[in-house]
């Protein structure tokens, strides 16, 4: 598990602006936030993906340099995950991508139980490519869990890495129980889920910030 928060960068810049509720207000500059997180994290995990050795012609002479064996696909979670997406696509620019709708889908009984429900899923193969699962928000883990699994029936990745910018000690307690062989890739760790299963601090709703509220 590799925490951002946990060392001075700019990082924890742009997450404290996500954070601020003043700096909020601009949905543009929240998406870009999200998006730069993204592109930060798009390079720390591309150190752990597998490279080989290539000739590069210049001008004077040849150049030897690594290059990635094989582009991840990128998945993500509609619609808060685009902009942190964005920053992912940014940077892997030649990779394929998937995209799943899933939310919490409350019970009739108006409690605050409740179900993932998804009803939509897009992605190319999987067998054999490194996967980069990224959803801004990290909080029970139970949409990331049914998003992976459903993934699945495209194949089986070589390697998954999870990306959020907050997490709860919950949420990272679930994906590590439920999906053991994933990475965890973590802008902050916040302190807890309230009794609405949203994240303390946190930030807010995050596709609301970005896009504007849901009717």
């Amino acid at each position: 598990m590799f925490v951002f928060a946990q060392q001075p960068s700019l990082a924890n810049q742009f997450i404290a602006e996500l954070r601020d509720v003043s700096i909020q207000q601009d949905r543009l500059r929240f998406r870009r936030n999200l998006e730069r997180l993204g592109e930060l994290m798009a390079y720390e995990i591309s150190k752990k993906l597998p490279y080989q050795s290539v000739n590069v012609q210049t001008p004077l002479g040849v150049s030897n340099t690594q290059v990635l064996r094989q582009q991840p696909v990128l998945a993500t979670i509609l619609r808060a995950g685009l902009p942190f997406h964005q920053g992912f696509a940014n940077y892997f620019d030649r990779a394929e991508n998937a995209f799943a709708g899933a939310y919490r889908g409350y019970s009739s009984s108006g409690d605050d139980e409740f179900e993932i429900a998804m009803d939509y899923i897009v992605s190319p193969d999987l067998s054999g490519k490194p996967l980069i699962l990224c959803d801004p928000m990290l909080a029970t883990g139970r949409s990331l869990e049914k998003v992976y699994h459903a993934l699945l029936r495209y194949g089986i990745p070589s390697q998954t890495h999870i990306a959020a910018v907050i997490a709860s000690p919950e949420g990272i307690r679930h994906v590590q129980q439920q999906l053991p062989q994933c990475h965890l890739w973590l802008g902050a760790i916040d302190d807890h889920l309230n009794e609405h299963f949203y994240i303390v601090p946190g930030i807010g709703d995050s596709g609301d910030l970005a896009f504007g509220e849901k009717v």
